[in-house]
């Protein structure tokens, strides 16, 4: 079996090796300008204050986010949700079909961005864990799903799908209201190409 070992530049080699059975296999690297184009981790923030939390400047080749969610709390009763960002500080508010379902009781409809939890009375009370991914599915659209539990022993699972009018560049993470502020947690996100 032959193979082929790429060393780096200070230390370390990763080494590619053939297939023990016959045939051929491509592997197709992205092409990017990235540090680590497959998988990206931000930097986590604190969800301690502010109407908002703001991950900007997201590389063009983007195709998949997750939003990790770790004890993040509202002042106020709004519903919590993730907004997406074209240009520098353009953030898509209105066109999201979808909605979410909460603790066996409330089905909520929200077209403002993608619910995270859809408990409006009490959210405040709530701290929230867990984690969503959207995806890009064509051009500018993407889709979303959800998986949370609260520290009430609630859970909320939410769907949404969104047409950016240009690029997607931005994530927001905010409330119906816009006025309520993050008083708990840390939120962070992944992307990948």
């Amino acid at each position: 079996m032959s193979s082929v070992v790429i060393s780096g530049d200070t230390s370390g080699a990763v080494t590619v090796a053939a297939p023990a059975v016959a045939g051929t296999n491509t592997l197709t690297l992205l092409a990017a300008t990235a540090t680590n184009s497959v998988n990206t981790l931000a930097t986590a923030v604190a969800s301690t204050s502010g109407t908002a939390i703001d991950f900007t400047a997201l590389p063009s080749w983007i195709k998949r986010i997750t939003v990790m969610f770790s004890g993040v709390s509202v002042s106020g009763s709004s519903i919590i949700q993730v907004q997406l960002g074209t240009g520098s500080t353009t953030y898509t508010t209105t066109g999201y079909l979808g909605g979410g379902w909460f603790a066996n009781t409330t089905n909520a409809s929200l077209t403002t961005g993608i619910s995270v939890i859809t408990s409006g009375a009490g959210a405040g009370a709530r701290t929230v864990y867990g984690t969503m991914t959207i995806a890009n599915i064509t051009g500018n659209t993407w889709v979303a799903s959800a998986t949370i539990f609260d520290n009430n022993g609630s859970g909320c699972l939410s769907a949404s799908s969104i047409a950016l009018g240009a690029t997607l560049t931005a994530v927001r993470l905010t409330t119906v209201n816009g006025t309520d502020t993050f008083d708990a947690g840390t939120v962070n996100i992944l992307y990948e190409g």
